[in-house]
């Protein structure tokens, strides 16, 4: 289920992106006391009492200003709420009520999206009283809080949490599974769809952007229904000019976040690029299931050593994606576009593949038999056992003496002996380290 989208919305110099950090717990967004300064809108996967959400920051709203740039963070903003589950309004609590504050609410008030009056900067009880004053923007309650300092922010997050609760609404979970079709602007996302789906369902066209938002369409294949979502091309962001663009990037990452298997399509044409690397990584920091997708092959003149040559390109850019297998198609003509969902399925099993405790100690054991663990200043690292916590990705625990032994190159050297063994094939595995006496590892 995609999670819900909570944008914080306001007039420029407010907190917004404050706040946002102290949510997202990092310093995401750039802060300054200029108003202005956040024109893109940027989101953070949070938590809170086990609810996961997308948190959105967006540019400050400057309703009577004509200037472009304003204007766009304006429109920008208004995409955010658009999509949004919640919204939360951030006010100035030292400065006051502003015309502006007015006109941001206005402009709010027409949605039935949950609305959430937040004033800002309230550092004291004698600051609280300012809040009062907000109750004309006719938006119920306000929550003071002060994101510099922290305060109220658990309170505030209670309400949002509170939100989700309210709105959610009973349904079955869609157990089809779900194939997310990721690339750059022009790639062939829409004709690789198309092609699958038997038909033309969706505008192909050799302009860049066509495919605005995530689109799903269901098929059949071999009696079982799937569905494709075909994303909006991901763009390098000195080339993002409209909003709408901004727009189309967080519906391809909540695109992917709903996906059981990501399709990463690569332009035969152009080669593997470091913006290729940077949608792949959506996939894959997500734990994805991953194909990766060569598409205008029959474009490509070719020789001997044409696909070895272009295979090593792209491990040496994608390296971390080792896993995922590489299909070379072309879309438009139909070749190789069967292996596909061939390919799906058995990523897929792969995904949710799960391993014995035995049979994965057997594995680790001969490992640390071939390759001692490391030591630092005489203390070496003692690996008692291990046991799969999760699927989807596949998720292991290593129970250590001292995690703090443990180096990344050692745990990639484990995470192959398990490749090697169990395949993986298409799939992020993901090692958590736990620390446990020696005692007790006996």
């Amino acid at each position: 289920m995609q999670k819900p989208i909570v944008a914080v919305v306001g007039r420029p110099n407010v907190g917004k992106s404050t706040l946002f950090n102290k949510v997202a717990g990092s310093r995401i967004s750039i802060v300054e006391d200029t108003p202005g300064v956040t024109r893109d809108r940027i989101f953070a996967d949070c938590e809170w009492l086990g609810h996961k959400f997308t948190m959105i920051d967006t540019g400050g709203i400057e309703p009577f200003s004509k200037d472009i740039i304003l204007s766009q963070m304006r429109r920008q903003a208004q995409i955010a709420i658009d999509m949004a589950d919640v919204i939360l309004l951030l006010v100035d609590g030292r400065e006051g009520m502003t015309a502006a504050d007015l006109e941001v609410a206005n402009m709010i008030r027409k949605t039935s999206t949950p609305i959430i009056l937040v004033v800002n900067k309230i550092e004291t009880k004698e600051l609280d009283r300012n809040s009062f004053e907000f109750y004309n923007l006719g938006l119920g309650d306000p929550i003071s809080i002060s994101a510099e300092q922290g305060l109220g922010i658990g309170d505030l997050l209670d309400k949002v949490v509170e939100s989700f609760e309210r709105s959610e609404v009973d349904f079955e979970e869609d157990e089809r599974l779900k194939i997310a079709v990721l690339g750059k602007p022009n790639a062939g996302k829409s004709t690789l769809v198309n092609r699958l789906l038997g038909e033309d369902r969706v505008i192909v066209s050799n302009v860049p952007g066509t495919t605005r938002d995530a689109i799903d369409s269901s098929f059949k294949y071999y009696g079982e229904e799937y569905v494709l979502i075909d994303t909006a091309g991901l763009r390098r962001k000195n080339k993002i000019y409209d909003e709408i663009e901004r727009y189309s990037i967080l519906r391809a990452v909540t695109a992917v976040e709903r996906a059981d298997v990501c399709l990463i399509l690569i332009d035969a044409e152009y080669g593997i690029t470091e913006q290729d690397a940077k949608i792949a990584g959506i996939a894959h920091n997500r734990g994805k299931a991953s194909i990766i997708v060569v598409n205008k092959w029959d474009k490509i003149e070719k020789d001997n050593h044409t696909t070895k040559s272009f295979e090593k390109d792209i491990r040496e850019t994608l390296s971390f994606m080792s896993y995922a297998p590489i299909l070379y198609i072309s879309a438009l003509e139909g070749q190789r576009v069967n292996k596909i969902m061939e390919t799906v399925l058995q990523v897929a099993s792969e995904h949710a593949k799960r391993i014995t405790t035995g049979m994965l100690n057997d594995v680790i054991s001969e490992a640390i038999l071939l390759n001692q663990p490391p030591a630092d200043k005489g203390r070496r690292l003692k690996i008692y056992y291990a046991t799969q916590a999760s699927v989807k990705p596949p998720t292991f625990i290593l129970f250590v003496n001292n995690k703090e032994l443990i180096h990344f190159s050692y745990i990639r050297y484990l995470e192959n002996q398990v490749r090697n063994s169990f395949g993986f094939i298409g799939t992020p595995i993901i090692f958590l380290v736990r620390e446990k006496t020696d005692k007790d590892g006996k």
